[in-house]
């Protein structure tokens, strides 16, 4: 099968991500992927073990983590690329672009199915959207998204929220974020060693509001950690020069950054004993289901499907707006008891392994395909029949 897959690959964020382990695993099946992102002709073509496959560059104005703008004339090159390139489906992996709205039509121009995944995080049943933008964007989307043949949501609770804007349970298809289990597995790191630490805490992700990072950062300050406990925040972003010169390694918290080698994720994460994860809004966290399945006793806020994913004893679930009361009193808990810690990183591996595989995610992507592939190749029969008819 032949995907045109539409997504990104910078600035680094969940949806960059999801696109590279998703077409990397398409390619590993034996399907064909051309890959279509908003970039400049000049860019670097291939990044940290990116799919080895064509690729379209779309002019844009502006991209960000958060949202893209593209150029006037991004429609008739996506166009125009979508008719040579004749593929079997369209995969969008959207970007919070106004092509987004438009592809849609160009595709029902062209004739091609299109298959859509919708990232935008979410607070979780029960609560109300943290961010006014969050919640627009869901009213935004919901009566474009009727015009895709099926779209992907990460959790029942997200197709439950699209059910009450108007987009029938049909058209939603719930397939939960995978990872490969064979690369992040447990596994030795001298992390530990590099950073001198007995006990070893990491984030991983945005430095941005809705990712609550200063809510971890003061339960961190107010459990007085012993020295020997170390905190790693692995990731940039807007809040980053704020936050920084007030809880820095003399508290034991150590900034690292973006960091691009995926070996080295890998390596601080087989290395840490605790993955903490206290943000306001999610959809389904991949950096949660990597540090899982590295075997890390995990703490994540009941947001998105992240609640869903630690239930019943695979982790910590910690409630949004109790995070800095929460973990000031767990943080030294799982500090002073390492068994505590190797037995829900035992669990967190044991249900990522259960649900939440890049092998199960991809099987059940081609299911999909194949019945979107099905029923169009029906639409056009009884169109044709009907056709005869009159």
């Amino acid at each position: 099968m032949h995907i045109a897959w539409i997504g990104k690959k910078s600035p680094f964020c969940g949806n960059v991500t999801y696109s590279r382990e998703v077409t990397n695993a398409l390619l590993d099946r034996g399907n064909q992927v051309s890959f279509l992102h908003f970039a400049q002709e000049e860019e670097e073509a291939k990044r940290d073990n990116w799919p080895d496959c064509p690729e379209v560059p779309l002019p844009f104005l502006y991209k960000s983590q958060v949202y893209t703008i593209p150029t006037l004339g991004a429609t008739k090159v996506l166009t125009q690329s979508l008719r040579e390139l004749k593929p079997d489906l369209v995969h969008a992996s959207l970007t919070l672009s106004p092509l987004d709205f438009i592809l849609p039509e160009i595709c029902e121009e062209l004739n091609l199915p299109l298959v859509a995944t919708f990232h935008t995080p979410y607070a979780g049943k029960g609560a109300k959207l943290v961010s006014g933008t969050q919640l627009l964007a869901y009213q935004l989307y919901a009566p474009f998204l009727i015009n895709y043949d099926r779209v992907i949501v990460f959790s029942e609770v997200q197709r439950e929220l699209f059910a009450k804007m108007g987009l029938t349970a049909d058209k939603v298809a719930v397939i939960p974020n995978g990872v490969d289990v064979q690369k992040y597995s447990p596994g030795t790191s001298r992390i530990k060693e590099e950073f001198q630490a007995e006990r070893l805490f990491v984030y991983q992700g945005r430095i941005a509001a809705e990712k609550n990072i200063e809510a971890l950062l003061r339960a961190w300050k107010q459990a007085d950690m012993k020295p020997s406990s170390k905190l790693l925040m692995v990731g940039d972003g807007p809040l980053t020069p704020s936050l920084r010169p007030f809880y820095s390694a003399e508290f034991g918290i150590y900034w690292l950054g973006y960091i691009a080698d995926e070996n080295r994720r890998i390596e601080i994460l087989r290395g840490s004993d605790v993955f903490v994860l206290p943000s306001l809004v999610e959809g389904l966290s991949i950096s949660l289901l990597e540090a899982m399945a590295c075997g890390l006793a995990c703490l994540a806020t009941n947001v998105g499907a992240d609640g869903e994913v630690l239930e019943n004893g695979a982790g910590v679930v910690l409630t949004p707006r109790r995070v800095t009361s929460q973990l000031s009193t767990l943080l030294p808990v799982f500090q002073d008891h390492p068994e505590l810690t190797t037995l829900l990183g035992q669990k967190a591996r044991q249900r990522v392994l259960e649900r939440y595989t890049l092998s199960q995610n991809i099987d059940r992507l081609e299911q999909l395909y194949d019945r979107v592939l099905e029923r169009r190749q029906s639409s056009k029969i009884l169109s044709s029949k009907f056709r005869a008819r009159l």
